[in-house]
């Protein structure tokens, strides 16, 4: 199955999320490359760059979604399958 290259940034306005947020996370880490937070002071954002399958994307950005208080926007690029897009002058 073809491979995507994307990012997702994370709308967090209620911390009571964190602990289901994480866990999604951490079930899809497989496909994760870069996870960064920015916390502020009545929310948080979160930014995560990851490769995998549009069904293993698609699994990520759904659970979240479903998590009450956070918000979810993804955009996705099509990724060369020797993930050579992450390597740079390659």
């Amino acid at each position: 199955m073809e491979k995507r290259i994307g990012t997702v940034i994370i709308y967090v306005g209620d911390r009571q999320s964190a602990p289901q947020l994480n866990e999604v996370l951490s079930r899809h880490a497989d496909i994760i490359i870069c996870r960064q937070g920015f916390p502020r002071t009545n929310y948080s954002l979160i930014s995560v760059v990851f490769e995998g399958t549009t069904d293993r994307i698609g699994s990520l950005t759904g659970q979240l979604g479903r998590i009450e208080g956070i918000e979810v926007k993804s955009a996705l690029l099509k990724s060369k399958e020797d993930s050579s897009l992450l390597t740079p002058n390659s």
